[in-house]
């Protein structure tokens, strides 16, 4: 129940709805009600001819429907005649059958609207909050199994559980409400009858009583599968390179078989809660025949045939309702599961987030300086007091073998991680004590994977500059030596580059980064091995490129080949996440120690 009203609460403000539905599914349910209720005079006026062998008086009492019908059918016959009083309690009928479908339709758009209003809130509040997370949230996580949660599981929840609200609203107003005149009619038969309901609804529960775990176990396995799918897609090229299509193939169709095993054993017990209800509601109504039918002939006070008859047809509809309030816990069930998945990513909170007395910083003065920083993931030390600083306009390197925390240490300086002891200081203030976006937008970051969107290139240069110019995106591509392959494109700088930039070469693609980052025009500039994936001639281009962007600028670069940062002002030589060297190229070449013996392997290695 928490969970329904925490999902329920993303309708809010959900009385701009909730009043007008009430009122429309008021008129429709009286209505509804009331165009059963009618049968009692139209056959009353159908089997009846002439004169009444019993004259009906007035009820005194306004609460007496049946009898106030009867009363108001005997008048009109004495007035108008049968066939008189028949057109006219046909045109009652037909204009109650008429209002009552009119504002049905109101009360179905009004939850429609609503169910659509419920499902933007909440899509929107999950994609904000996975949007808010920190990087590190997405490295333990299946990136198919969150689109999986944000797209499926979040439209199981829109459908399971706004329809369960209508139902759960409605079904059970319309159920008193045939309830009251079903006393009206005949409370001995209606004492009888009400039986079913609890009966029903018990067998129903025991029925159910497993679609939750099911339901949680089925969204789990289908937000494997996008992973598994997502996978296949981002790595075809290597799949078919490596002849391992049969391996992929054969992973996702298990978890697609499983996942049909599934939907079979949830099917077959929602769909067995229908029938089962509507057997009970035919044996109730056929002992029900039989004990009003045994009142009606002989000749019982308290039901007549025409009475009778009326009676059957509400208490047939009786079961509709019900049959729709079991048939809503089944559907709950799956609508619950969904929104707990939903919820969980909901209530993540990101690990790193801005102290509430936060400063907001607009310039880049002096430095940034690494004190006594450690980084741990789990259990695994990634850095161990690390001290180095980086002045302001100068290069500062980092080098080493793999593993030995570079990357790591780059991603702690725009805080995509937060140092867990130590501290880094930007322009002496530590940076836990800085807006996190006003830090990252006095940087720019070139990585060594080329992120792109399937979008133009000039969207991909201007992203996150939204006042940009075409004038200014070209000045920036020029400096990044991308100017001339984007006008030999066919639509320039609106040609779309596809999915991940898969219509440009890797020296493309890494030069619209560098363009990306011109455009912003940071002061301070981080470069993950930025042309470690690129042939000689992109490489080139890339390298030229770089050292555009780097004039002036302060630059943080991890650097794959030595020879692109020999003229950085300072070299730091990481192993095992400690510092074992610091200087100038030439320092370091004369101490002969593992940055000496890293640059000889690399030349070893051109030769």
């Amino acid at each position: 129940m928490k969970t329904y009203l925490r999902l329920l609460s993303f309708a809010k403000p959900i009385e701009k709805y909730a009043i007008p539905y009430i009122i429309c599914t008021l008129i429709t349910v009286f209505f509804g009600t009331l165009n059963l209720a009618l049968l009692i005079p139209l056959l009353n006026t159908l089997f009846i001819e002439g004169e009444r062998v019993e004259v009906v008086s007035k009820p005194d009492n306004w609460y007496n429907l049946i009898d106030h019908f009867n009363y108001y059918a005997q008048e009109l016959s004495h007035q108008f005649g049968p066939y008189g009083t028949l057109q006219r309690v046909l045109i009652v009928i037909v204009a109650s059958v008429f209002v009552s479908n009119l504002f049905r339709y109101f009360a179905q758009r009004i939850m429609e609207n609503l169910r659509i209003h419920t499902l933007l809130n909440l899509r929107k509040t999950v994609f904000d909050n996975v949007m808010d997370l920190h990087v590190g949230y997405f490295n333990n996580q299946r990136k198919g199994d969150i689109i999986s949660k944000i797209a499926s599981d979040v439209q199981v929840v829109q459908f399971s559980v706004t329809a369960t609200l209508q139902v759960v609203f409605k079904e059970p107003l319309q159920l008193l409400f045939y309830i009251i005149w079903l006393f009206a009619i005949s409370y001995k038969l209606t004492f009888f009858a009400i039986l079913v309901i609890p009966v029903s609804a018990f067998i129903i529960s025991l029925i159910v009583r497993r679609l939750k775990e099911q339901a949680t176990e089925a969204q789990q396995v289908y937000g494997r599968m996008i992973s598994y799918l997502d996978e296949a897609l981002s790595g075809v090229k290597i799949i078919k390179a490596f002849n391992a299509t049969s391996y992929v193939k054969g992973r996702f169709h298990d978890e697609n078989v499983y996942y049909s095993k599934l939907g079979r054993r949830m099917a077959r017990r929602q769909q067995l809660g229908s029938p089962v209800s509507e057997l009970l509601g035919i044996l109730m109504v056929a002992a029900l025949v039989l004990y009003g039918g045994n009142l009606v002939l002989t000749g019982s006070e308290e039901l007549d045939a025409a009475s009778f008859i009326a009676y059957i047809a509400m208490f047939s509809q009786v079961m509709r309702p019900a049959k729709a309030i079991t048939d809503s816990f089944s559907n709950i069930h799956s609508g619950i599961a969904a929104g707990e998945r939903v919820l969980e990513l909901i209530d993540e909170r990101p690990a790193i987030q801005d102290a509430s007395n936060a400063i907001a910083i607009t310039d880049f003065k002096e430095g940034i300086a690494f004190k006594n920083v450690s980084f741990s993931y789990q259990d695994k030390k990634v850095l161990n007091n690390i001290n180095f600083d980086i002045p302001k306009g100068k290069t500062v390197a980092l080098v080493g073998p793999s593993g030995g925390g570079k990357s790591t240490l780059m991603d702690l300086v725009p805080r995509f991680q937060d140092v867990q002891s130590g501290e880094i200081t930007f322009d002496g203030i530590n940076i836990k004590d800085v807006q996190s976006n006003s830090l990252r937008s006095l940087m720019g970051t070139v990585n060594q994977e080329s992120i792109l969107f399937n979008d133009t290139v000039f969207n991909n240069i201007a992203f996150g500059v939204l006042d940009a110019t075409l004038d200014q995106v070209m000045a920036a591509a020029k400096i990044a030596n991308a100017h001339d392959f984007i006008e030999a494109t066919e639509n320039g700088y609106y040609t779309n580059i596809g999915d991940r930039g898969v219509k440009l070469s890797g020296g493309q693609r890494q030069r619209i980064c560098i363009a990306r980052a011109v455009l912003r025009n940071p002061p301070i500039l981080l470069l993950d091995e930025a042309t470690s994936a690129l042939d000689t001639e992109s490489e080139k281009l890339v390298q030229d490129a770089l050292n555009k962007l780097m004039h002036s600028r302060t630059t943080l670069v991890i650097a794959h080949r030595l020879s692109t940062i020999q003229s950085a002002d300072v070299i730091i030589v990481l192993e095992s996440g400690t510092i074992v060297e610091q200087g100038n190229h030439n320092e370091l070449i004369a101490r002969n120690g593992l940055y000496k013996r890293l640059v000889d392997m690399q030349q070893f290695e051109e030769v």
